[in-house]
């Protein structure tokens, strides 16, 4: 498909989002310029009945959390979610709006997890921090009116890439059980080389150079992306995960690798609806002006709530 209209609205002034001028500035720089413009593909999400900022405990300190509650008599089920932004960028606020849409969607409470951000703390700092978020909502999901049999977890890009890798180690670990994993556009491997990364290297917000350097900020050395937790593609085995909805975009770097590992976790049994969205790129999630972004969160929140009952 062509980009959508809608779409190429609002990828214009995105274009030049991860340009080499802007690849050349320290991350922290960076980080302070997109927390003054604002959330750039999302407005604000729907009301929610409470929200709340907490600091939990965390494998090298403390990890500010988010907590959304939705409406209705609890026990509630769980989300707990991490945000994108290639490991290095993004925040509570950034996400905010999403957020709130799948805590109204999904009638769940969601715990935003503001893990470590590469370069200051690098490879394994995210996972470990969201791995622990992870187990501290299993541990205190009663205390926060929700249920700790119900606990889901997801994000988005970098995000999506750390939900698959937290199922992996709870499943390592011995747990939390985890009885659903969203995966939105999700990084699953360090190498860009696949089709989608040719296609869709430039002009479409995301570029293969942008990834390039995302990765090179997140990794302490080239060969930590053979790791798992890094490049959850590169699993051995994805048997016994917990089922998954994972959304794709057509214009996205991303995309083949996502899709790659949504058939790999078919293969290995796990439940998985996979659907890619035409005409978008990525980041569109939560650009609501968009018939697809609606979609994929009516379909992120469908799955969310069957697991859930």
């Amino acid at each position: 498909m062509p980009l959508d209209p809608v779409m190429a609205r609002l990828l214009e002034p995105q274009k030049s989002a991860f340009s080499e001028d802007v690849l050349k500035l320290e991350p922290a720089v960076l980080r302070q310029a997109m927390k003054e413009a604002g959330p750039a593909l999302g407005g604000a999400g729907p009301e929610v009945a409470k929200v709340e900022n907490r600091s939990i405990p965390g494998p090298a300190g403390e990890v500010p959390v988010r907590i959304y509650w939705p409406g209705g008599a609890g026990p509630h089920p769980v989300l707990v979610y991490f945000h994108g932004g290639g490991f290095v960028l993004c925040d509570l606020d950034s996400h905010d709006g999403t957020c709130r849409l799948l805590t109204s969607g999904a009638g769940c409470i969601t715990i935003s997890v503001d893990y470590r951000l590469a370069p200051e703390h690098r490879f394994p700092a995210a996972p470990e921090d969201c791995y622990a978020a992870t187990c501290w909502a299993a541990s205190n999901a009663a205390g926060l009116g929700g249920d700790p049999e119900r606990i889901a977890i997801g994000g988005d890009s970098a995000g999506g890439n750390l939900a698959a890798v937290v199922a992996l180690m709870a499943r390592e670990r011995g747990g939390p059980g985890l009885v659903h994993q969203l995966l939105v556009y999700p990084v699953t491997d360090h190498e860009l080389d696949t089709p989608s990364y040719r296609q869709n290297a430039d002009g479409y917000m995301l570029t293969r150079d942008a990834m390039a350097w995302f990765w090179k900020h997140y990794l302490e050395r080239p060969a930590d992306g053979e790791n798992p937790h890094a490049s959850p593609l590169r699993a051995s085995d994805l048997s016994g995960l917990p089922p998954a909805t994972l959304i794709t975009a057509e214009f996205d770097p991303l995309r083949d690798e996502g899709e790659a590992y949504a058939q790999r976790l078919r293969d290995a049994g796990v439940a998985v609806d996979l659907r890619r969205y035409d005409g978008v790129i990525h980041g569109f999630f939560a650009m609501l002006d968009l018939s697809q972004a609606r979609d994929a969160v009516a379909q992120a929140c469908s799955g969310l709530k069957a697991s859930f009952s």
